[in-house]
């Protein structure tokens, strides 16, 4: 009989003593001198040796796990590994594999939650796996409203130099989320935004660069604002070729031409490869955590509270903690964002061609305040947002 590893179980030969019918298993290849009680499959091609697999030490088997979940592409890569036998079973739960995992492998989908999934991310999050804690924060914080278990994680992570996780509690800092209007604390969030830019978190970048071309939460800097938000788009651009560089060169229709209207007096002998500036170039691939907030609340039906809102972005999915926490476009006022990168990005993919006035919207709501930007069109063609 053959196993699934093509071996054949070793030959036994049963004998008794002492007519008390006890049955002793006594396996071929010189086991009686070794002293070994545990039984050990050994094929016939390497017959007076033992199983390779399990003489290996198990340093060398935990070096081939934190490769492996360090690679791996999603979170079944990892589970068909575990479900294989009890030893990689023990062995992969060993907090040095975890740190190790990658982002897609931690990457759960809303419509498989459990409280298994849970206690996995949980599991990672406990050996120092930064990913893990920025990914369970957030599903704490925004999901289940647990919001001091959830900013403890992405705090834990933001330590690590995790630069979502900056990024994230920067925008909590901006909204004040989870507390009062009051809570809002602009230059933390300019603070925690610069160190994400330095790390080159491309949303980061472009927060800071609208941050100081506005004076918000920082002294105005219209040059220095400029040089982020260029900053910003170049790295996007090497992002998409990073991730597509066969298709780049065959199929150049993504990184066309097309100017918004404020823009079309630039156009010269050449064009900015430039997405703030009109180039098209494709959606970046959301986060993980952020799909998963958007699956999550998509499957609820929008925010499971009465009256508050989603982030008018399709690639973030934050809700709002409290009424009137997000800014509203200035213009038709149908669309909230949480942030001016999510503003930035969703005017580019979808709001530009939608966006039409609507005169007096804000006094739906009162109490606004005033817009800084005067209801206008900005420097990069996003309308200005103001709080609702």
């Amino acid at each position: 009989m053959r196993t699934r590893r093509g071996q054949c179980y070793p030959k036994v030969h049963m004998c008794r003593e002492n007519d008390n019918r006890t049955v002793k298993r006594a396996v071929e290849f010189g086991r009686e001198q070794m002293g070994c009680q545990k039984r050990l499959k050994v094929s016939p091609e390497i017959a007076g040796k033992y199983d390779f697999f399990d003489v290996l030490p198990d340093d060398l088997v935990l070096s081939i796990l934190c490769k492996l979940s360090s690679t791996a592409g999603s979170p079944t890569d990892f589970t068909n590994v575990l479900i294989t036998c009890k030893r990689l079973n023990g062995l992969g739960l060993h907090s040095l594999v975890l740190s190790k995992a990658s982002q897609k492998m931690l990457a759960v989908k809303a419509k498989n939650w459990s409280e298994s999934a849970h206690r996995f991310l949980k599991f990672c999050a406990d050996s120092g796996n930064a990913e893990a804690c920025y990914t369970l924060g957030m599903i704490r914080f925004y999901c289940l409203q647990n919001r001091g278990s959830g900013a403890s994680l992405m705090a834990k992570a933001a330590i690590s130099s995790h630069a979502p996780a900056l990024y994230s509690l920067a925008v909590i800092q901006f909204n004040g989320s989870g507390g009062s209007k009051n809570d809002k604390d602009l230059r933390a969030g300019v603070a925690l935004c610069a160190r994400a830019a330095f790390l080159g978190h491309i949303d980061s970048l472009r927060e800071l660069g609208h941050c100081l071309q506005d004076g918000y939460g920082v002294k105005q800097n219209i040059a220095e604002g400029r040089r982020f938000l260029v900053q910003a788009n170049a790295r996007e651009l090497a992002a998409v070729l990073a991730a597509t560089p066969s298709a780049a060169p065959a199929s150049g229709s993504w990184l066309t031409w097309n100017p918004v209207d404020h823009h079309r007096h630039l156009i010269g002998a050449g064009c900015p490869l430039l997405s703030d500036f009109g180039c098209n170039i494709p959606a970046p691939e959301p986060h993980p955590a952020s799909r998963f907030l958007s699956e999550w609340f998509s499957i609820r039906g929008g925010n499971s509270r009465p009256g508050l809102r989603l982030c008018s972005h399709s690639g973030c999915g934050r809700p709002e903690t409290r009424r009137h926490e997000f800014r509203r476009c200035s213009a038709c006022g149908a669309v909230n964002y949480c942030s001016r990168a999510c503003q930035a990005l969703d005017w580019k993919l979808r709001h530009k061609v939608e966006c039409s006035p609507v005169e007096r919207w804000a006094e739906e709501e009162g109490e606004n305040e005033p817009n800084v930007n005067g209801g206008v069109v900005d420097n990069n063609g996003y309308e200005a947002m103001v709080e609702s």
